[in-house]
């Protein structure tokens, strides 16, 4: 993380802690990230000038429809990813979680980089260990679990496949997936 990054990270990071931030948040960012996503084609995501970033494509839990969701995430240091659904802390978790429980094979979009992902609910007793690495990224962040009043649900993305770019197939990675995940900045990016 640059020094700026940094800078920015411990100015922001009180303010989105703030009553104002949490009503005015759920309600604006969600557009604004589609915006710039739709102008850029993908490449510019608000939150990830902040924090890692990536766009989970799930699917809906009753509908059985695409859903799509931009989550901050942070890298468990194996290669995979943990996705927090704190919703601003409000109280009932996020759609995306529940469609997480009941369909857990999802793709993500890390930077431009697509990748397919089996999801699974992290466990009580790897809870504290998953909260302290998503802190040490976004200090005061399990605040937001405190202040929602319920038990967020934390969940592992594990890459199975890297889908091409224009398709929906899906491209099996053999031994060097690690390795190509971390040239294109993946989930094995150092946080400082």
């Amino acid at each position: 993380m640059t020094r700026a990054q940094h800078l920015v990270r411990s100015l922001t990071a009180p303010l989105t802690r703030t009553r104002l931030f949490r009503a005015i948040a759920p309600a604006a960012l969600p557009p604004i990230e589609r915006f710039l996503h739709r102008i850029s084609r993908g490449r510019v995501q608000l939150s990830a000038l902040l924090v890692p970033s990536l766009v989970l494509h799930s699917t809906g839990a009753k509908s059985g429809l695409p859903r799509e969701s931009a989550l901050m995430y942070t890298p468990d240091g194996r290669g995979r990813a943990i996705v927090a659904g704190t919703s601003f802390a409000r109280e009932r978790h996020p759609a995306w979680t529940f469609n997480l429980l009941a369909h857990p094979e999802a793709d993500i979009v890390v930077r431009t980089r697509r990748l397919h992902v089996r999801a699974r609910l992290i466990q009580a007793s790897a809870r504290d260990d998953a909260w302290r690495r998503i802190e040490a990224q976004w200090p005061g962040y399990r605040g937001y679990e405190r202040d929602s009043g319920r038990v967020v649900r934390l969940f592992l993305l594990q890459p199975v496949a890297e889908l091409p770019a224009q398709t929906t197939g899906r491209k099996k990675v053999g031994s060097n997936f690690r390795r190509t995940c971390d040239a294109s900045g993946g989930f094995k990016h150092t946080v400082v």
